[in-house]
């Protein structure tokens, strides 16, 4: 009798894994005007990553703000480039929400690095040091400035 209850215990087990895997791989891009991100400022990866409360794993995301550096910036555009200054080719591009915020779950392949660009309607700010991850609210708005644009 005990070892049926501990095999149904484990069966559950792993099948609640399962269900919460499946959930947390599928598409979830933000995009203009949207606005179903929250916690604006935020790590987001604290959460959304491997292991994390989030309902869904993001590949990046963070968040962009207007040259107050208080306001965030509805509406933006993140490109990620293969060279410096918007070079190189154009791998992703990532709509930034109504918040603010931007996130992907779609794979986005870091290997080689890639430098951030985001545009707002008058200016797009490059980002001049390469990026090996999508954790970008782990450094922007903690060691160095938040994300901005105008």
């Amino acid at each position: 009798m005990k070892k049926s209850i501990k095999s149904i215990a484990l069966v559950i087990l792993v099948l609640s894994l399962l269900a919460c895997k499946k959930e947390k791989s599928e598409s979830k891009i933000s995009y203009y005007n949207g606005t179903e991100s929250h916690n604006i400022g935020q790590n987001c990866m604290n959460c959304h990553d491997q292991g994390g409360e989030g309902e869904y794993l993001f590949s990046i995301a963070g968040t962009v703000y207007d040259s107050s550096l208080v306001n965030t910036y509805p509406n933006a555009t993140l490109k990620l480039f293969t060279g410096s200054n918007g070079t190189g080719e154009l791998k992703y591009t990532i709509q930034v929400d109504a918040l603010g915020n931007f996130y992907s779950t779609e794979l986005i392949n870091f290997d080689n690095g890639l430098y951030a660009s985001i545009e707002g309607s008058l200016q797009a700010k490059n980002m001049m040091t390469v990026l090996n991850s999508g954790q970008c609210n782990s450094c922007h708005g903690v060691t160095i400035d938040k994300i901005w644009t105008k």
